[in-house]
Formats: C-alpha cells, sequence, structure tokens
C-alpha cells in the first residue's frame, strides 16, 4: 500500500482517487483551494500526485522536494523552468516523474511517432501537421501531449526544426499543430503525413479521464522508491520490448 497526497482535487484528482483506491492504496491528504498544501502533510505521504495549474505546479513541487515527499506531476505549462526545477531536485536529492501525459495508449502514441517520424524522413514527398481537440475549459494550448508529439517528429525528421500553432500542412522547417477547443472532449490527437496520392495517421482518442488517472497511479508505485529526475519513458521502457 502507497500513501498518496492529492494535490489538486478536481475532476482528476477525483478519478486519480478512485484509481489508487482500487489498486490498495490509501489517500491521506487531498489539497485544494480551502485546503492549503503544507510541507508537514506532505512529509506524512509516500508520494503525491500534482495535476493543478501551470502558476502553482513549481511551488508545489518544490514543496515536495522540501518534505522528502517524491513527486509525479501531470500538469503542463511549466517547462520553460524545468531545468531550474530539475537542478533543485538533484540538489535536494528530490524524486520527481513528470509526464504531458500518463495514457499507457497515449504513451505507446508517443513511441510509434518517433518511430514513424523516422520512416517518413526518407520521404519528402509527404508533409505533416499534428492536430489536437480538447475539452473548452483546458488552459494550455497546445497541449503537452501534442508539443510531447511535435518535439518526437522533430527528434526523428530533420525537414522539421521547431513547431508552431497553425492550422495548414507543412514539409518543414515548422511544424503545424492545430489545436482545438470543443465541448468535453478529453483528448484526441492526430498526427497526419500526407501526399498528393494518399495520407497516413496516427491517432489517439481518449474516451475519459481513466487512463490518465490510472497511469499517474502506476507512476506513484514505480516512483516511490526512487530517487532521481524520471519520465514516462524512462518508467515503461518500450525500447526492451521490441530487441
Amino acid at each position: 500500500m502507497v500513501k498518496i497526497a492529492l494535490i489538486g482535487y478536481g475532476k482528476m484528482g477525483l478519478e486519480i482517487e478512485k484509481s489508487a483506491i482500487s489498486r490498495g492504496h490509501e489517500i491521506i491528504h487531498a489539497f485544494n483551494r480551502s485546503n492549503p498544501v503544507t510541507i508537514e502533510k506532505l512529509s506524512e505521504a509516500d508520494v503525491a500526485i500534482e495535476f493543478t495549474q501551470p502558476e502553482a505546479a513549481v511551488n508545489n513541487i518544490q514543496m515536495c522536494f522540501q518534505a522528502s515527499c517524491p513527486v509525479i506531476v501531470g500538469t503542463t505549462g511549466w517547462y520553460p523552468q524545468f531545468d531550474a526545477v530539475k537542478l533543485e531536485c538533484e540538489a535536494q536529492n528530490g524524486s520527481l516523474l513528470y509526464a504531458t501525459n500518463f495514457s499507457l495508449g497515449v504513451n505507446i502514441s508517443f513511441f510509434l511517432n518517433g518511430i514513424l517520424a523516422k520512416i517518413m524522413s526518407h520521404y519528402p514527398d509527404y508533409n505533416a501537421k499534428i492536430t489536437e481537440i480538447h475539452h473548452t475549459k483546458k488552459m494550455d494550448s497546445p497541449s503537452g501531449t501534442a508539443i510531447s508529439l511535435a518535439e518526437g517528429i522533430i527528434e526523428n525528421h530533420p525537414s522539421f526544426k521547431e513547431w508552431e500553432l497553425n492550422t495548414g500542412a507543412s514539409f518543414g522547417p515548422k511544424l503545424p499543430i492545430e489545436a482545438l477547443r470543443e465541448g468535453e472532449v478529453p483528448g484526441t490527437h492526430i498526427v497526419t503525413f500526407s501526399s498528393a496520392i494518399d495520407s497516413i495517421t496516427l491517432k489517439h482518442e481518449a474516451f475519459n479521464r481513466t487512463g490518465f488517472a490510472l497511469g499517474s497511479v502506476i507512476a506513484a508505485e514505480w516512483l516511490s522508491d526512487k530517487k532521481g529526475v524520471y519520465s514516462m519513458k524512462d518508467m515503461l521502457n518500450f525500447d526492451a520490448l521490441i530487441q
């Protein structure tokens, strides 16, 4: 059993709570605006799971380091401060696992996206674009997941050097990301390579928040006895599956 502190207790926090309890864990604290995070309470947990807002995430992470509480971070939009947070984690012998998306299916898509981009780099007749669709209350645009997909293409396809918000498709050097906000959509991400004669599409569609919540709980189980900075790529280690 893992004693978990939830930092953020909205819709995602409630889903995480359900997943954690179903796996035999205990939620010992659930922090929100009416019950603020404290170092003292964090120190009572084996691990914290943080899903809040970009402007609050870094302070929450730092408090976890100070409390010697490993922290899983699902908030996106704070990555411009990532290098400083990583240095502080190392200085305080802390534990951090961050992800733009904790869904197993999305992380499989990240892996396949890199392989696809590497293959398509040999076929210059194909342009590329990313489309992401989320609910109207999502704060960041494009989504962190879309940015991760873009980074996977840029890393493996030399024609692309950076991403931009744009509704078109491109042969490079900028990779377009179209960000749509519709209703209560949990999250849909589509990578498309198109030529004059056909197109190739990699799509992940979330039906609900359960996959995100379950993935964060599994990450909490994995991180609880480790030190350092990790991502879902470290935890899942898909490379080992295709050796």
